[in-house]
């Protein structure tokens, strides 16, 4: 793990029965309209796929903060051949999914996957959440919005799988689920890969203090995770998980994510920067819905969620808090056939 350096003096720059197929095609219009419109809670729009609530919303405000964070990740890993992923696919991959809040990622997938040498790849890419409002995608790259823990039914195996920032979105034994769904769903030699935050805010100089806003942060939000059946530390648990589910040659890289312009080195601090902005978009949609909702003692008001916010924004002006996030990131491959063969053998 690397460390940030900091430096001192840098301050933050301030029904009928009827089965026609007019009948058909209302009724599958109708539920496409329903999911696109969503489901709507204190001025924000959630998604409308399943019964069950998701944490997260699914409106063009959160799909913007979104961007910012997929910018963070692109600054923060520059210096890769390949910063959208680690898993080394190869240069013939042919079909690849990526479960993901980051459209642009999954965009610029696509365009990786349209270089000549592999001009008819196909990356699938699935929202279990409201359709994102984009207006040109690769030809390459296809938007489904899918329930990931129902049945896939996709008939071809895939090469490679990305999950991205998907913490809180399923109880622990959806994650066991979507992982043993993906081992099966890959080609012998497939990767699978992972990344996600950790939603505490720490430092290492003790610039963070104890009565800090962002330092209680992260432990409330997984309290109220907890207290809705679905844990935000699931960059704790994947690694494991993905071994549990059969997964073999498992790599980790854990890195830290400044929040806030304040280390020395010219990438950490524009991440930082990028950093800060992402916070600033999302902190609405991060809170809103788990403190109404799950909030101690009791559900909050939208009121009291505000207040606690405008606190929060505060202080990520101030520049004498250095802190910043970890983030994980776990890639492993389906064992071969041969591989197969041989454990096979062995008992």
């Amino acid at each position: 793990m690397e460390d940030i350096p900091v430096d001192p003096d840098f301050y933050l720059e301030t029904g009928g029965a009827s089965t026609t197929p007019l009948d058909f095609q209302s009724e599958t219009t109708s539920l496409a309209s329903s999911i696109a419109r969503g489901r709507f809670e204190n001025g924000r729009r959630y998604q409308a796929t399943k019964d069950d609530d998701y944490w997260g919303p699914s409106d063009e405000k959160q799909f913007e903060a979104f961007e910012i964070g997929h910018m963070v990740f692109l600054v923060l890993d520059h210096y890769q051949d390949n910063p959208l992923f680690r898993a080394p696919i190869g240069d013939f991959p042919k079909r690849n999914t990526a479960y993901s809040r980051h459209r642009n990622w999954s965009r610029q997938l696509g365009n990786v996957m349209m270089l000549p040498i592999c001009i008819r790849q196909l990356p699938f890419v699935v929202w279990i959440s409201s359709p994102p409002p984009v207006t040109w995608m690769p030809p390459n790259c296809i938007f489904e919005v899918d329930d990931v823990l129902r049945e896939w039914t996709w008939r071809e195996p895939f090469d490679f799988i990305h999950i991205r920032l998907m913490y809180g979105a399923f109880p622990p034994e959806g994650w066991d689920q979507l992982y043993k769904q993906a081992y099966a769903a890959l080609e012998p030699g497939g990767w699978i890969e992972q990344m996600e935050f950790d939603v505490r805010v720490r430092s290492d100089d003790m610039t963070l203090k104890e009565e800090h806003q962002l330092s209680k942060w992260g432990n409330i939000f997984i309290k109220c995770a907890e207290r809705a059946g679905r844990s935000l530390n699931i960059h704790e648990t994947m690694r494991s998980a993905i071994e549990e589910a059969g997964f073999v040659e498992v790599h980790e890289k854990k890195s830290r994510v400044p929040l806030g312009a304040w280390p020395r080195d010219k990438v950490l601090k524009e991440t930082g920067r990028l950093q800060y902005a992402h916070w600033n978009a999302a902190l609405e949609g991060w809170a809103m819905w788990l403190l109404t909702h799950f909030g101690e003692p009791e559900p909050w008001t939208e009121a009291e969620v505000q207040v606690f916010l405008a606190k929060v924004r505060n202080e990520l002006k101030n520049p004498h808090i250095h802190g910043y996030n970890w983030i994980n990131r776990v890639w492993a491959r389906k064992p071969t056939e041969e591989e197969l063969s041989s454990k096979k053998r062995l008992f």
